[in-house]
C-alpha cells in the first residue's frame, strides 16, 4: 500500500541545512494500523506530510498504491489524495461556516458526487452523532468535533487514512473513545491507518510501531496478536 524508500529531508537554516529525516525505509500493507513515535522534532510530522503527498522528499521516493508521489505534478498529488487519501489533524481543521453534515460532504461536493449527502449522513451515524448533523462545530465538544473529521476522512473510502496527534486536544477519556473509532473503522473498512502520536498509551493500541529519534528510524516492531 504505502513504500517509503531511502527518504531524507531537509530545510535551509540561514548559512546551513537541517536535515529532519535521514534515509528512512520500510513497507506499510493494506490494512495495517501503524503508530509512528518519537521525540519532539524527531521529524514524525514531516514524515507524515511526506508519507501523505502534502510534501516531497529532499531524497528518496514515497510510493501510493505503486506510484511514485514525488514524480507528480502538484495538481496529480492532490487529485490522488482526493481519491485514496483521508487525513484526520490534532486541531480537526473543521469549517466553522458549516454544519457537520456539510463539513463531511465538502471532498464529494468538491467532486461532483451525487452519493454526498446519503454517503455524509451514513458516516456521521456511524461515528455516533445522528442527531448532531445540523450543527456546527461551535456547537460541538472537541470529541465530536474529532469524529465529524474522522467521518470526512473516511467519506471518499480512502485506501489510507493519516492521523496527526488526532487525540491530542482531547481530555483522556475522549482520546481512547476517538482511537477505539479509528480501529472500528480500520477493521470494517479495511482502510490502512497511519498515526503519529506522542502518547504511549495510544501507540500501544497500535499493531506496529515505528520509532524515530534525530530523523532516523530506531524501531519498527509488531505487536504480537
Amino acid at each position: 500500500m504505502l513504500v517509503a524508500r531511502e527518504l531524507t529531508k531537509s530545510f535551509p537554516s540561514g548559512d546551513r541545512t537541517i536535515t529532519v529525516l535521514r534515509d528512512v525505509s520500510f513497507t506499510i500493507g493494506d490494512g495495517e494500523f501503524v503508530a509512528i513515535v518519537g521525540p519532539s522534532g524527531s521529524g514524525k510530522t514531516t514524515l507524515l506530510g511526506l508519507l501523505a503527498g502534502l510534501d516531497t522528499p529532499s531524497a528518496g521516493s514515497v510510493l501510493l498504491d505503486d506510484v511514485d508521489l514525488a514524480r507528480l505534478s502538484e495538481d496529480a498529488r492532490a487529485r490522488m489524495r482526493g481519491e485514496k487519501v483521508g487525513f484526520v489533524f490534532q486541531s480537526f481543521q473543521l469549517i466553522p461556516t458549516l454544519t457537520a453534515l456539510e463539513n463531511v460532504r465538502v471532498p464529494l461536493d468538491l467532486r461532483g458526487d451525487d452519493g454526498a449527502l446519503a454517503r455524509a449522513t451514513d458516516l456521521l451515524a456511524r461515528v455516533g452523532l445522528a442527531n448532531r448533523t445540523h450543527h456546527y462545530p461551535v456547537r460541538l465538544s472537541g470529541g465530536e468535533q474529532q469524529r465529524v473529521a474522522i467521518a470526512r476522512a473516511f467519506v471518499n473510502s480512502p485506501r489510507v487514512l493519516f492521523a496527526d496527534e488526532p487525540t491530542g486536544n482531547l481530555d483522556h477519556t475522549t482520546g481512547i473513545r476517538i482511537v477505539e473509532l479509528l480501529e472500528q473503522l480500520n477493521r470494517d473498512a479495511s482502510t490502512t491507518v497511519i498515526i503519529v502520536t506522542h502518547d504511549a498509551e495510544l501507540a500501544a493500541r497500535a499493531r506496529r510501531v515505528i520509532r524515530l529519534n534525530d530523523g532516523l528510524v530506531i524501531e519498527d516492531s509488531v505487536r504480537a496478536a
